[in-house]
């Protein structure tokens, strides 16, 4: 009897297949002129892949948000060294997007895109820009900024993914009471959403299943949309230029930096034992699924304490996303750019506080980034649909930054451990 053989094409490359049949085809339909048909019959197919990442956004976060707060109970026991490893892992974060907002203001790769093009897409979506642009121009004082962290009704933030940082702030509420509570009165809380949240993963990857076949939709209107101009490539080469610079930058420099300065472990030491948990995390662009490699890397290469391993990296593995957090704060940039949007200070500081606060409800597998930079993109006014232009080549940038996120989680266990054993 013969069996067929069966070949397993990986994610990414489906997802690069999908893009380049989607330009394909795009450009296909423009000789024949069959514009019509890619706008009616394929592009409706991509705005649904990009509304069913939006639709798991405010769950995903929530969800993850408490889960996180409230699997915090081994703070009594460490109360020093949860407080350090929360501090040391926003502050790296905060350092990552300021890298990647340096960065993508300084080189500006949206302006590679054709001014022309430029003009057709902003008045594309000109509505629904200006509907945000006017909400925030209306918002004055000093401490306005504040209406859009502090709700005065959950549920109708929830109903809202440009409320997400009312949305964050009530989880992080909500999780603070519970673990303040404590004892067994939140073990059945915490069961629950243990539970939503696999369910929620589960769900995450049914979406991610259908992002070839959404990519392919999403550029195959893209290029009708553009008239086929070649110059929107050329500025997502640079953009993703950009992105590999400011990886680079915090794994090559930044974290080596921290940890020469902050452990006892030589430098040349921690970069032998790091490097094939680089790889292996390159590979599998999850860093929850290497998180057994990380601490044993930790622990029996690097000598770090078991204790702090146990829970500075599991926790890493959920809140600390310096990587993606970089990444999206040069995505979200580069997407003004090309649509032509000045954006103000005010708006870069909400793009920095959600990129922080919304990377602890990153989760740390393939494509967990999408779904999380669809509502940072609606909080800024910017039109969730435009995701479509850096998803096709999102799969290397996305091997690369969780590279960079398991990194920090080792750098950081380190940067805490003595500290702790000393105290």
């Amino acid at each position: 009897m013969n069996r067929k053989l069966k070949v397993k094409i990986p994610v990414y490359l489906q997802i690069l297949i999908g893009m380049c049949t989607g330009i394909m085809v795009g450009f296909i339909a423009l000789s024949l002129n069959g514009q019509q048909f890619i706008i009616d019959w394929v592009k409706p197919f991509g705005q649904i892949f990009v509304r069913l990442l939006q639709l798991v956004a405010v769950p995903l976060v929530f969800v993850s948000l408490v889960k996180g707060v409230i699997g915090l109970t081994d703070i009594s026991k460490f109360s020093k060294l949860g407080l350090k490893t929360v501090l040391v892992y926003i502050y790296t974060t905060i350092v990552a997007i300021l890298v990647g907002v340096i960065l993508v203001t300084t080189i500006k790769p949206g302006r590679f895109f054709d001014a022309g093009q430029t003009i057709v897409i902003e008045e594309k979506f000109s509505g629904t820009v200006n509907t945000v642009m006017e909400g925030k121009s209306n918002q004055d004082g000093p401490l306005s900024f504040l209406n859009e962290v502090v709700s005065n009704n959950i549920f109708s933030s929830l109903s809202d993914n440009r409320r997400m940082l009312q949305i964050i702030f009530f989880a992080l509420l909500f999780g603070v009471a519970a673990l303040s509570i404590g004892g067994k009165q939140i073990k059945p809380v915490l069961k629950l959403f243990d539970s939503l949240y696999s369910i929620i993963l589960k769900m995450v990857e049914f979406i991610i299943r259908t992002a070839p076949y959404g990519v392919m939709a999403l550029m195959a209107g893209l290029v009708v949309d553009t008239s086929g101009n070649l110059n929107l490539f050329g500025a997502l080469a640079v953009y993703g230029l950009t992105v590999v610079i400011g990886l680079l930058f915090l794994l090559l420099v930044f974290y080596p930096l921290l940890f020469k300065l902050f452990t006892r472990i030589p430098i040349k030491r921690f970069l032998k034992e790091a490097y094939p948990l680089q790889l292996l995390a390159f590979s599998t662009s999850s860093s929850s699924a290497v998180i057994p490699v990380t601490m044993d890397v930790a622990q029996n290469k690097l000598g770090i304490n078991k204790d702090v391993c146990s829970f500075v990296i599991p926790i890493g593995a959920t809140i600390n996303m310096d990587g993606t957090s970089c990444f999206q704060a040069i995505s979200i940039i580069f997407i003004a750019q090309v649509l032509g949007l000045d954006l103000s200070f005010g708006q870069i500081l909400i793009i920095i506080l959600m990129t922080t606060l919304s990377s602890i409800g990153t989760p740390g597998v393939p494509g967990g980034s999408y779904v999380v930079m669809t509502m940072v993109l609606t909080a800024v006014g910017i039109p969730a649909q435009e995701l479509a232009l850096i998803l096709g080549i999102d799969r290397p940038l996305d091997m690369l930054r969780t590279s960079v996120n398991v990194t920090g989680d080792l750098v950081i266990a380190a940067i805490v451990e003595p500290k702790i054993v000393d105290s």
